[in-house]
């Protein structure tokens, strides 16, 4: 029995993304089957789509883009996003999760949202999508994954300022993000034995404590007990040669303390194939690592790798779950 369709969100209307469900349409029909939930209004003029009622009605080889519709309040106006459509965003996602849960769809891949929008127009309390994911499953341990053709990093610590990480980066955080990395490494990815390869805070990881304390009072005791159980963990490393050709190898994953540290290498090695992955969920989800991109909304210059890969991999992870 094969997994069913994913169902792609249309992020917010006055962005990219009505643009790039279409794009990826054109580009997967044969390959991947999934359906997007938004306002057809909202699609660029000529975009070849066609209204569904139900996930069921989905599989490849269609003829258009299968539009679960959910309308949206006033009229399109790409580059400009507008606060009223603001809970029409957020009903979609909410649309999307309840469809994964109940296992009409694979899973979810979401096309970008502009928080402000949200948070002006719907009081919208969360830092981005996947805290918002979290909440709508119950799900308060989750972790941020951005993977490409040649590496996979996740950032212990996220959204947040930098000279706040020192304090947000404790033991229990950094156990929590390890194991549910080597957890969806082995569930989701197929690898049976995940090798991960952890940062450190500082430069040259401390360099044994002259230039900072956490990689040996917070990272390295993690560390060690994870390994005493059987992990397969290098580091604290220093993350300036962590990501070069040789060093990536090494690794299934790589584990980082902050935002950047993680996500400069693999938007540096492959900008357009990035994808973001949520581990930890009750669904799959994955996204384009990108925004709503509102400078070129409208005008044909989208990119729909990211969103091609993000679909591809969802696809491909709802089909190992079966």
């Amino acid at each position: 029995m094969t997994a069913a369709p994913i169902a792609l969100t249309i992020g917010d209307p006055a962005g990219i993304g009505p643009e790039l469900a279409g794009l990826a349409w054109d580009a997967l029909r044969d390959e991947v089957p999934f359906f997007l939930i938004g306002d057809p209004a909202h699609l660029p003029a000529g975009t070849n789509w066609v209204e569904i009622a139900a996930p069921d009605e989905v599989s490849v080889g269609g003829t258009a883009l299968p539009v679960l519709p959910h309308r949206f309040d006033g009229a399109r106006t790409p580059g400009q996003a507008q606060p009223a459509q603001a809970k029409g965003v957020i009903a979609v996602i909410e649309r999307a999760v309840a469809l994964a849960a109940s296992g009409k769809a694979g899973g979810i891949c979401t096309l970008p949202i502009h928080k402000q929008a949200l948070q002006e127009g719907a009081g919208f309390a969360f830092p981005g999508h996947t805290e918002f994911l979290a909440h709508l499953c119950d799900t308060p341990d989750v972790v941020m994954m951005l993977a490409g053709p040649d590496l996979r990093v996740v950032p212990v610590t996220i959204h947040i300022p930098l000279d706040e990480v020192k304090l947000a980066l404790t033991p229990d955080l950094l156990e929590t993000r390890i194991r549910i990395t080597h957890a969806a490494l082995i569930d989701q990815f197929g690898i049976a034995a995940p090798r991960l390869a952890v940062a450190g805070l500082n430069p040259h990881a401390g360099e044994g404590g002259r230039m900072g304390r956490e990689e040996i009072d917070v990272i390295a005791p993690v560390l060690d007990r994870l390994r005493a159980e059987g992990m397969q963990i290098s580091g604290p490393l220093s993350a300036d040669t962590m990501f070069h050709a040789a060093a990536r190898k090494g690794y299934d994953s790589a584990i980082c303390m902050y935002h950047d540290q993680a996500l400069i290498p693999i938007k540096t090695l492959d900008f357009d194939r990035g994808v973001n992955v949520t581990l930890g969920l009750p669904i799959i989800r994955t996204s384009p690592d990108h925004g709503t991109a509102f400078d070129i909304a409208g005008t044909g210059q989208a990119h729909p790798t990211s969103t091609i890969e993000a679909l591809r991999m969802a696809w491909r992870l709802a089909q190992r779950g079966r």
